[in-house]
C-alpha cells in the first residue's frame, strides 16, 4: 500500500467534496435525541458472519439511530483497537445516515467517504444533497463513517490549535539552513505531539484498519455486500477493502482515483505535475478571457504568482484577521484549494488581485477553508490525522541531505509547487509509532466489477492514476472525464453521472475505457 505524499505541509489533503458543498461549514451541530425504533432493515443472510468467530460480538451487534443535525440520523458503532486483539481495548466510530427519499424504492445502504485521509466521512454524508444526485439520493440510505482517529471517532491529536497555525505557516521550501532546520524541527515537533497526546491510538489509525471497520459497519447495516462511493483517499480506501474482502463487494465506484502502486518520490512527482497542469488551466482561461491581469500567457501568469509566492516569503501580507498574517505557505494552500474545483477560480482571481494589492486576506480566508479552520479555532483534526495516517500506511521519507538533488526533478514537474513537494517528502522522518499491519499488494482478486473514474486535469489525482488503479484491480473498469478539478461525479458531466448511477442503482456496468 502507498500513501499520499505529505506536501506543502498537507496542501495534498484529498478533500472530495465539489461545487459549493466545498464551502459548507464542517461543524456538526449535531444535538441528538431520543433513540429511534431499531433495527431499520432485517439483516440480509450471511450479512453478520464474522470473518473469524472472535468477531463475532462485533459483527452482531444492533445499531441504535437518534435524530439528528435535525432530519439526519446518528449511531456509533464499536470495533476493536486492534483487530489483533478483538478482545482487548475498543473504539467508537461515529456515523451518520441520511434516509432515502423514497424508502418505498429503497435498494440498501451506499457507504460514502470524501478522502483525506482525515476528512469526516458523517459531514460528507451529511450534507448529501449537494454532494450526490436525486438518483441516489431517492433510493439510497446514504451512510458516512468518520474513520478511526478523525473527526469524532477517537480523532487523534498531535497540536493544540495555535501550535498548528504555526505549522501550517512556516515556510513550506526552506531557502537557509536555518529555515531548513527549522523545517525538519517543526516535524519532529508533529511527530512527538502525536505520540504523546495520542498515546496507542496513534499506532492503529491504518487504512487497512479503517478497511476492517468498514466491514463491521457493512455486517451492522444489514449488507451482504457492501455499496460504496469514495473519493479521492477514499479510493485507496475502498481498495484495501476489496482487497481485505472481494466476496463482500458489492457495486464499489472509485471516483478520483489513487496510484496505490508508486513510491513516495514519485508519488509526489506527479501530483506536483497535477497541481500545475491544474494552475496553467486557471491561468489559460485567464488569458483566454482577455485583458487577464496575470498577463499575456500562461506562461507570464505562471511567472508572477511565483514571483508573489517569493515576495511573501520574505514579507507577509497584512490582513483584517486580527494579528494573522498571509504567510507563503498559507498563500499556497489558498491558491492549491482553488484549483479543486473550476467553480473556486473566481474566488482565485480576487483573491490574487486583493494579495497584490497589499491585502492577503482572502487567500488566508480559502486557506482556512481548506484546512477547516474556523474564527475561533480548528472544526475537525483532518490537518493532524492527513499525515498521522500517511504516515503510519508508509513511513518512507527521503533526508533533509537528499532535498537538492531532488528539488531539480520537482521544479521541472511544478515550478509553481515544485520544491514545497520536495520538502514534503521529508515529513513522515520523524513517525514515531509503528503500524502493527502488514503492507499488502492490492489486486482485489475475485471481487465484482469495480468502477474507477479518473479527470484529466485533477490537480490531486493525476489521471494515469486512474488509469494504472483500474490495471492493478482484477474486476477494474476506467471510466474517464475530460474536464478540470478534483473528482467527476456531479460536476456537471451527464455521461459520468449516468455511468455511476446506472451502476450504483441498476448494476449496469459501464464500458471499460468509457470517455466522457
Amino acid at each position: 500500500m502507498k500513501r499520499l505524499v505529505v506536501v506543502l505541509l498537507v496542501v495534498a489533503m484529498l478533500l472530495a467534496v465539489g461545487g459549493t458543498a466545498a464551502l459548507v461549514a464542517l461543524g456538526s451541530g449535531s444535538e441528538q435525541g431520543a433513540p429511534l425504533d431499531a433495527p431499520t432493515t432485517t439483516p440480509e443472510p450471511g450479512a453478520t458472519t464474522p470473518p473469524r468467530p472472535a468477531l463475532a460480538p462485533f459483527y452482531s451487534q444492533q445499531l441504535t439511530w437518534t435524530q439528528c443535525r435535525t432530519t439526519d440520523l446518528c449511531s456509533t458503532l464499536t470495533v476493536p483497537l486492534d483487530y489483533r486483539h478483538p478482545t482487548g481495548d475498543t473504539i467508537e466510530l461515529a456515523l451518520l445516515k441520511v434516509p432515502a427519499a423514497h424508502p418505498a424504492d429503497r435498494i440498501g445502504s451506499l457507504v460514502v467517504n470524501p478522502g483525506g485521509p482525515g476528512a469526516p466521512g458523517t459531514d460528507y454524508a451529511a450534507n448529501a444533497d449537494k454532494v450526490f444526485r436525486a438518483p441516489l439520493l431517492d433510493v439510497y440510505d446514504i451512510v458516512g463513517f468518520d474513520p478511526r482517529g478523525t473527526g469524532s471517532s477517537s480523532p487523534v491529536d498531535c497540536l493544540s490549535d495555535g501550535d498548528l497555525d504555526t505549522f501550517l505557516a512556516r515556510d513550506p521550501d526552506p531557502d537557509t539552513a536555518a529555515e531548513a532546520d527549522d523545517y525538519i524541527a517543526a516535524n519532529q515537533a508533529f511527530w512527538r505531539g502525536c505520540a504523546e497526546k495520542s498515546g496507542n491510538l496513534a499506532a492503529h489509525i491504518t487504512t487497512i484498519e479503517a478497511a476492517r471497520d468498514m466491514d463491521v459497519l457493512r455486517a451492522t447495516l444489514g449488507d451482504s455486500q457492501l455499496d460504496y462511493l469514495g473519493a479521492s483517499y477514499g479510493t485507496q480506501l475502498g481498495a484495501t477493502y476489496a482487497d481485505l474482502f472481494p466476496d463482500k463487494v458489492g457495486r464499489l465506484v472509485l471516483d478520483g482515483a489513487i496510484d496505490l502502486s508508486l513510491g513516495t518520490l514519485e508519488l509526489g512527482l506527479q501530483q506536483a505535475a497535477g497541481f500545475e497542469t491544474a494552475l496553467t488551466s486557471y491561468l489559460q482561461h485567464c488569458v483566454d478571457a482577455g485583458s487577464c491581469f496575470l498577463g499575456d500567457t500562461a506562461e507570464a501568469g505562471s511567472a508572477r504568482i511565483t514571483d508573489f509566492l517569493d515576495q511573501v516569503d520574505g514579507q507577509p501580507l497584512e490582513t483584517t484577521l486580527g494579528d494573522r498574517v498571509l504567510t507563503e505557505g498559507i498563500a499556497t494552500t489558498g491558491i492549491a484549494f482553488t484549483l479543486y474545483n473550476k467553480s473556486f477560480w473566481p474566488y482565485l482571481t480576487q483573491a490574487l488581485q486583493d494579495a497584490f494589492d497589499g491585502d492577503g486576506t482572502l487567500l488566508l480566508r480559502l486557506a482556512d477553508s481548506y484546512s477547516s479552520r474556523g474564527q475561533s479555532g480548528y472544526l475537525d483534526n483532518s490537518l493532524e490525522a492527513f499525515p498521522a495516517i500517511s504516515c503510519l500506511d508508509d513511513p518512507s521519507a527521503i533526508s533533509e541531505s537528499e532535498v537538492p538533488a531532488a528539488i531539480a526533478r520537482y521544479e521541472a514537474a511544478s515550478p509553481t509547487f515544485g520544491r514545497g513537494f520536495a520538502w514534503g517528502a521529508t515529513n513522515c522522518g520523524g513517525i514515531q509509532v509503528r503500524a502493527t499491519e502488514h503492507d499488502r499488494v492490492i489486486d482485489a482478486k475475485g471481487a465484482a466489477p469495480i468502477v474507477v473514474i479518473g479527470t484529466t486535469r485533477d490537480p490531486a489525482t493525476p489521471y494515469d492514476w486512474a488509469v494504472h488503479l483500474a490495471a492493478q484491480l482484477d474486476s477494474g473498469v476506467l471510466v474517464s472525464r475530460d474536464g478540470d478539478g478534483h473528482t467527476a461525479y456531479n460536476e456537471g458531466n451527464a455521461c459520468i453521472d449516468s455511468a455511476v448511477e446506472d451502476y450504483l442503482v441498476d448494476g449496469t456496468v459501464p464500458k471499460d475505457g468509457l470517455s466522457c
